[in-house]
């Protein structure tokens, strides 16, 4: 997996972890709303984006089911036409990133 670099003013460097496209079905529950199922385009160690996902409103906690993954918290942060963009609440391990994207390759 390579990740881009990117300098600050201060010369400090931050790595940022790749996008991967992925297809991934899943489960995920807006607030006190119940589950249900949605499909992951992309994924990053900080967040993902969700395929479609009707009366979805920014800020919103969102809490996501990834088969043979614990539950993840994130909150959704951006909306396009039926796409979603939703942050972690703690960044993904890159071990995990990578268990993740490997298993959609795979299947």
């Amino acid at each position: 997996m390579k990740h881009e670099s990117i300098s600050s003013d201060l010369g400090c460097t931050r790595a940022f972890a790749e996008r991967a496209e992925v297809s991934l079905s899943c489960e995920v529950r807006q607030g006190a709303r119940p589950w249900t199922r949605a499909q992951l385009d992309d994924i990053s160690q900080a967040g993902f984006r969700i395929a479609c996902m009707p009366d979805a409103k920014r800020g919103t906690p969102l809490r996501i089911r990834i088969p043979g993954l614990e539950i993840l918290n994130a909150e959704i942060r951006w909306l396009q036409d039926e796409a979603v963009g939703c942050e972690f609440t703690s960044p993904l391990h890159v071990a995990v990133f990578e268990h993740i994207v490997r298993q959609c390759r795979i299947g």
